[in-house]
C-alpha cells in the first residue's frame, strides 16, 4: 500500500496536536527558587576563596621549590670547603697566639674551648643558640620602644591597615576568620596536649618540658607585654573581634612557639634532609598564613604581629635549647651501659688438679 493513504487516518491527529507535540526539546533551565538556586547560591560565593586557595599554593609550590634549590647549592658548597675549614682549624691550634692565651689566661682560655667547642651542644650550639634568642630579644625591646615612642611607626601601621581594606573581600574575612582559630589559645593547648601524649608514648618524653616551656613563656611573656604596653586595636572590620589589648599579637606568639616546636620535635629524628625541609617550610607557611590573618581581620597591626613571632621565636629557641641539653646530658648515661649486655661472661679459670692456690709459695 502506497505510503500517502497509510498516513490519511493519521491526519487528523497530527492537526489537533500542538506544533511542537511529541518533538524532543532541549532541557529547560531550572526555574526559580529549586534547590539547585540554593546550593548555586552558597557554593558561588565560595569560588573566589577557591581560586585564591589555589593561587596561594602555586605560588608556595614555586617559592619552596626555589628556596630548596638554594638550599641544595649552599649544602654542596659547604660540603666542598669542609676540607679548608679543616685546615683552618688546624692553623689555628698551631697558632702562637692559642698558647699566648692559654698561659697568660688559662680560665677565658678554658671558657673559650668549651663555649666554641663544635662536638658538644653545650659548646658552639648553645652558644649560637644564647646569641640568637639574645638578639630576637633586643628586636623586640627595640619595637617596644618604637610603638611607645614614635609616631611614624603608628602612622605607618595605619596606613597599611587601611591598604588592606582594598582586598577585604566577604568571602576572604571568611576563610581568615577559620584559619585564625588555628592560632587560638584553646587550640595550641590542644596541639601541646596532644603533642605531649604522642611524645609520651614514643619515648621521647625528655622533650615534653621544653615544649611545655616553650608554650607558658610564650603565653606568659604575650599577656604581660600586652598590659604593659597597652595599645589599642584598630576598628574591627568583621565579626572576629578582641577586647584585650593590641600588643603583641598572641596568635602569632603561640604559632611560632607551639607549632614551631612541634615541627622541630618531628623533625629532629626524620631521616633525610628534604623531608626536614618539607617539614619546616610548610610549617612556616601556615604560621605565616596566621599572622596575615590577624591583620586581614583588622585585629592587629603589622607591627603586633612582627613582635609576636619575635616572642614565639625567643621562646623557640628557649625550648630547642632545653630539650638538646636534656638530650645531651641523656647520652652519657646510655653509653656508660655494657653496649653488649648479651654476651657471655668469661669463664671462671679454676686451679687443676694438684695445683698450688693462689698466693702459695712454690715447692
Amino acid at each position: 500500500m502506497p505510503l500517502p493513504i497509510l498516513l490519511i487516518p493519521v491526519l487528523p491527529i497530527l492537526a489537533a496536536a500542538p506544533a511542537g507535540a511529541g518533538m524532543p526539546t532541549a532541557p529547560a533551565g531550572p526555574a526559580p527558587g529549586t534547590p539547585f538556586d540554593a546550593v548555586a547560591a552558597e557554593v558561588l560565593p565560595l569560588l573566589p576563596l577557591l581560586l585564591l586557595a589555589l593561587a596561594t599554593l602555586g605560588g608556595l609550590l614555586l617559592l619552596r621549590a626555589a628556596l630548596w634549590r638554594l638550599l641544595d647549592r649552599l649544602a654542596g658548597r659547604l660540603a666542598v670547603r669542609e676540607g679548608r675549614s679543616g685546615r683552618a682549624r688546624r692553623w689555628v691550634a698551631r697558632h702562637p697566639a692559642r698558647a699566648w692565651l692559654r698561659r697568660r689566661a688559662p680560665r677565658a682560655y678554658g671558657l673559650l674551648r668549651r663555649r666554641l667547642d663544635p662536638r658538644r651542644f653545650a659548646g658552639l650550639p648553645l652558644t649560637l643558640l644564647a646569641l640568637a634568642a639574645l638578639y630576637l630579644a633586643a628586636l623586640f625591646g627595640g619595637l617596644v620602644e618604637a610603638v611607645r615612642e614614635a609616631d611614624s611607626v603608628h602612622r605607618l601601621d595605619v596606613r597599611l591597615n587601611l591598604a588592606l581594606g582594598a582586598v577585604r573581600a566577604p568571602w576572604l574575612l571568611a576563610g581568615m576568620a577559620w584559619l585564625t582559630t588555628l592560632g587560638t589559645g584553646a587550640a595550641l593547648a590542644g596541639i601541646a596536649v596532644t603533642a605531649t601524649g604522642f611524645l609520651w608514648a614514643g619515648g621521647r618524653a625528655r622533650l615534653v618540658p621544653a615544649l611545655w616551656l616553650t608554650l607558658l613563656g610564650a603565653q606568659a611573656t604575650t599577656w604581660i607585654g600586652k598590659f604593659a604596653v597597652g595599645r589599642t586595636r584598630p576598628d574591627f572590620l568583621a565579626d572576629v573581634t578582641a577586647a584585650s589589648p593590641s600588643f603583641p599579637s598572641a596568635h602569632a606568639t603561640g604559632a611560632m612557639a607551639v607549632l614551631g616546636f612541634v615541627a622541630y620535635a618531628v623533625a629532629r629524628d626524620l631521616p633525610g634532609r628534604r623531608r626536614r625541609f618539607e617539614l619546616g617550610f610548610w610549617t612556616a607557611a601556615l604560621i605565616g598564613l596566621i599572622g596575615l590573618s590577624r591583620m586581614l581581620l583588622s585585629v592587629h597591626y603589622a607591627t603586633d604581629v612582627a613582635s609576636g613571632y619575635l616572642v614565639g621565636g625567643f621562646w623557640l629557641l628557649a625550648g630547642i635549647a632545653l630539650a638538646e641539653w636534656r638530650r645531651g646530658a641523656a647520652m652519657p648515661a646510655a653509653s656508660s651501659v655494657d653496649p653488649s649486655p648479651t654476651a657471655p661472661p668469661a669463664p671462671l679459670r679454676t686451679p687443676r688438679e694438684g695445683a698450688a692456690p693462689p698466693g702459695a709459695p712454690s715447692p
